[in-house]
């Protein structure tokens, strides 16, 4: 179950790299259809089972067990460095107990994007550039939506200039999109083919362009029929959570480099016409939660306080519903076999 889905083909090119040429018309049936597949875990994953015995399964949910747990803690260390230890505290469970998390126990990669993602943006906003790049160098070329780390640092960087005139900004811009574009310069050189990897996913993951239209045909068909359809029922809770979560960032404002990753990282969720929003996805936009724990209230024993007085009991209902949409989605996966 841990290795199913993304990860059986990252552990197939941990076991046999990536292909030396991909067929036309190819299917995801097919094993060169892993060039799909970013190369920073697989080579992470390689690394730790050279290092560790144990084989490479063992490493794969290893670094996932610590990554995930870190992920967590980087979380908390944004939050608090935005807002207070409270908010942090908030932050880091609404994060720890979202349905979506259950992928940080998974062999996919996003454990180490969030890593990289949280440091590169907390380098952000202490401004050391070399870092934040670099951080967003590797993180693009973890999973293809770490080009929202490349808007992040964009935006740091127009800030900074507009306001400092720190020119030293722009190394952080220099360095982001290097993982991509190297993974695509890789792969092109490997299978001798340009656009390789665009080609794979059009035709091996039939990764076309809805613009949203997918999580909209797929809310408004639970709307019309709530029991008809597990993936049309996913993706209208998670759309609407999204929502609710925007709607907490709109009200709490986040420095302008999280808004960017948070929005572009949305863009590039809706914009598949298969795969739409999920919770795993939502979970990468992890500012949405530092901005949820920073709008909830402060615990109060003011009876006066109504939007405090609720507070406790909602929140005791949101880690409820929290950790029974967790349980359902890991067994959802793992009986059923369905698509994370």
């Amino acid at each position: 179950m841990l290795t199913s889905w993304d990860g059986r083909w990252y552990l197939e090119i941990v076991r046999n790299g990536y292909p030396d040429s991909i067929p036309y018309n190819i299917t995801y049936e097919q094993l060169e259809a892993r060039a799909a597949f970013f190369p920073v875990y697989p080579s992470l994953v390689r690394f730790v089972d050279f290092v560790l015995p144990g084989g490479d399964t063992i490493a794969a949910l290893l670094i996932n067990f610590l990554l995930g747990a870190l992920s967590v803690v980087l979380v908390g260390v944004l939050a608090r460095r935005l807002f207070n230890v409270s908010v942090a505290a908030r932050s880091m469970t609404l994060f720890a107990v979202f349905p979506g998390s259950f992928v940080l126990s998974f062999a996919y990669a996003e454990a180490t994007f969030i890593v990289l993602a949280a440091l590169c943006l907390l380098f952000l906003i202490e401004e050391r550039w070399l870092l934040a790049g670099l951080a967003a160098a590797i993180g693009t070329g973890t999973r293809p939506n770490g080009i929202a780390l490349v808007a992040a640092c964009i935006v740091a960087a127009v800030l900074a200039i507009r306001h400092r005139r720190d020119w030293a900004s722009l190394v952080s811009v220099a360095l982001a999109p290097l993982g991509f574009i190297g993974f695509q310069l890789y792969l092109d050189a490997q299978t001798g083919e340009r656009g390789a990897w665009f080609r794979v996913q059009r035709e091996a993951w039939a990764e076309g362009a809805s613009f949203g239209a997918t999580a909209v045909t797929n809310t408004f068909g639970f709307l019309t029929g709530p029991l008809s359809s597990p993936t049309d029922a996913l993706t209208a809770l998670s759309l609407s959570t999204m929502v609710a979560m925007l709607w907490c960032l709109w009200k709490r404002r986040l420095p302008l480099p999280l808004v960017a990753y948070v929005v572009v990282l949305i863009a590039l969720m809706l914009i598949p016409e298969t795969v739409t929003v999920r919770p795993r996805f939502i979970l990468t936009a992890f500012p949405l939660f530092i901005a949820t724990g920073a709008w909830w209230p402060e615990p109060s024993n003011d009876l006066d306080n109504q939007r405090a007085g609720w507070s406790g009991t909602a929140w005791d209902g949101v880690l409820i519903l929290g950790g029974a949409g967790l349980a359902t989605l890991t067994g959802l996966y793992a009986v059923f076999g369905a698509i994370p």
